[in-house]
């Protein structure tokens, strides 16, 4: 029984071991939340495109929305952890601390969740495509397996279902209606902006200034 227990677990590290190298060449056939995606809303709207081809305005965009520090961190963003913590602690509306590293590790390799099992296994394949891929490569599995809408996936989908156009024709404007989405796509809608969202494409477009792609 435990020789077929260390056969299985052998085998499980064999198939991660070659899904990560297959991610730092190739964008991922599918992800766990893209079916999840496409059992809910019975579509799988996506477009894979390369990092040249998604243009900067998107990058910078949602670098901006998301995580700022994302090419000078190893993964983790320990003030942002500590920040979320202290504010989780008060009982108030739970906010995350994950950088695109870590997003996209969950969205490649995981699903979706909050246990302490998952976001373990989150910081381990976190640490692994930091070392094995690079920033480019993570910016960019990141920004092609994202979800950004009800079955949308990837900025080059989302640029075409919300402005009809590829994302490296977007404006900045555009760019950051793209980025104001996340992280809860499913709620809102560049196409009829609250309030709310109208405000953080605001501060996107903003701090927009402040990114440099290195």
């Amino acid at each position: 029984m435990w020789k077929k227990i260390k056969q299985i677990i052998f085998i499980i590290l064999i198939l991660n071991v070659l899904f990560i190298i297959w991610g730092r060449f190739f964008n991922p056939p599918i992800t766990i939340t893209q079916i999840g995606g496409l059992f809910e809303y019975g579509k799988l709207q996506r477009d894979y495109i390369s990092y040249d081809e998604m243009g900067d305005k998107v990058k910078k965009a949602v670098i901006a929305s998301e995580d700022q520090k994302f090419f000078m961190h190893d993964g983790f963003d320990y003030s942002a952890i500590e920040k979320a913590m202290a504010h989780n602690e008060k009982g108030k509306k739970i906010r995350g601390g994950s950088t695109i590293s870590q997003q996209t590790a969950k969205n490649i390799f995981l699903w979706q969740g909050r246990s302490w099992f998952r976001k373990g296994l989150e910081a381990v394949y976190t640490f692994i495509i930091e070392k094995a891929w690079g920033k480019d490569v993570i910016l960019a599995r990141y920004l092609n397996s994202i979800e950004m809408g009800q079955g949308v996936f990837g900025i080059e989908a989302a640029s075409k279902y919300y402005f009809g156009k590829s994302s490296k024709d977007l404006t900045i404007s555009e760019a950051a209606w793209i980025a104001a989405v996340l992280p809860n796509p499913k709620k809102y809608d560049p196409k009829n902006p609250s309030p709310y969202l109208t405000k953080k494409h605001n501060w996107i477009m903003r701090q927009m200034r402040n990114v440099s792609l290195k």
